[in-house]
């Protein structure tokens, strides 16, 4: 009976917005139990409102049945940011969303965090996304299994936006290692329209740090590099001052909850004095302890 209640008040609530079409950013996350109908009234509104521009519809499971809705809704749309965390969109969704996707030339931030999407078909989806539509100017999805192999799929869409196309990619927490970096390293320097890239919450690792160096410096156009919590230390560090002596348009970095420790620390200082873009550089506010041994005579 809740649950009867909850699909009416959605519908009812959805063809309200569409009548008057003066929505503009809206808001439905957390409501669980709106189900299909829900869904499927959601998506008249998407397709028939003029007016809305975002959509956050974050923790709501969107199953196979309304996904094919939304999908169609999703083709001719004027959303320019749409929210769909923690919505499951593991498998057919996820496929169904991308195929609209590919056709949609609106949508510009596409926020896709906390859906466990995988290295199997999702990450073959979303690389076909990127392949496909050179419209979307964020792509989040943090917190997801993309993992090395994913990584992969994901850099072969990224292939074909060298001139146009993305700006900010977020994978925070994707099981990311050093042993997948190599995709993004080959395709960084073609991306010159790329301004943020977070990769915090991976184990990136000394290694992957000086394997992304030269990529980074050959780029010139990341103003926003996150690294949290990479297991980077002073070896690390002090290849990213490399990087922060040579870029001209580097705004930010962060490198918290990372070992850095005196040498690591003295060669990131060196570096500011000759970076002349960085605005923000994050580190821990207590630096990590390091015995130090002194000689006696």
């Amino acid at each position: 009976k809740y649950f009867s209640k909850a699909h009416k008040g959605a519908s009812a609530l959805f063809g309200m917005f569409s009548y008057y079409d003066s929505a503009v950013h809206l808001n439905i996350s957390m409501n669980k139990f709106i189900g299909a109908r829900g869904w499927v009234a959601l998506s008249r509104l998407i397709q028939q409102s003029n007016s809305l521009l975002e959509l956050k519809a974050c923790g709501i499971p969107l199953l196979e049945y309304p996904a094919h809705f939304v999908a169609r809704a999703l083709q001719i749309s004027n959303l320019s940011i749409l929210h769909l965390d923690n919505t499951g969109l593991s498998g057919r969704p996820l496929m169904l969303l991308v195929s609209a996707l590919k056709k949609n030339t609106r949508l510009q931030e596409l926020y896709l965090a906390d859906n466990e999407l995988n290295s199997l078909q999702d990450s073959m989806h979303l690389g076909e996304l990127l392949r496909y539509n050179n419209s979307i100017k964020l792509l989040d999805l943090k917190n997801n299994h993309i993992s090395d192999a994913g990584l992969e799929d994901i850099c072969e869409g990224l292939k074909k936006q060298r001139n146009v196309g993305l700006r900010c990619l977020i994978l925070w927490k994707n099981q990311i290692t050093t042993k997948g970096i190599g995709p993004l390293v080959s395709v960084l320097p073609c991306l010159r329209y790329l301004q943020t890239l977070n990769l915090g919450r991976n184990s990136l690792r000394n290694e992957g740090v000086l394997h992304l160096k030269d990529a980074l410096i050959s780029n010139r156009s990341i103003q926003r590099l996150g690294l949290v919590s990479t297991k980077v230390t002073c070896e690390g560090a002090v290849a990213l001052a490399e990087f922060l002596a040579e870029s001209p348009c580097i705004l930010r970095l962060d490198l918290r909850k990372n070992t850095i420790k005196t040498g690591g620390l003295m060669a990131l200082s060196l570096a500011l004095k000759l970076n002349q873009s960085l605005i923000r550089l994050d580190l821990d506010e207590k630096p990590r302890n390091e015995t130090v041994s002194i000689l006696k005579e």
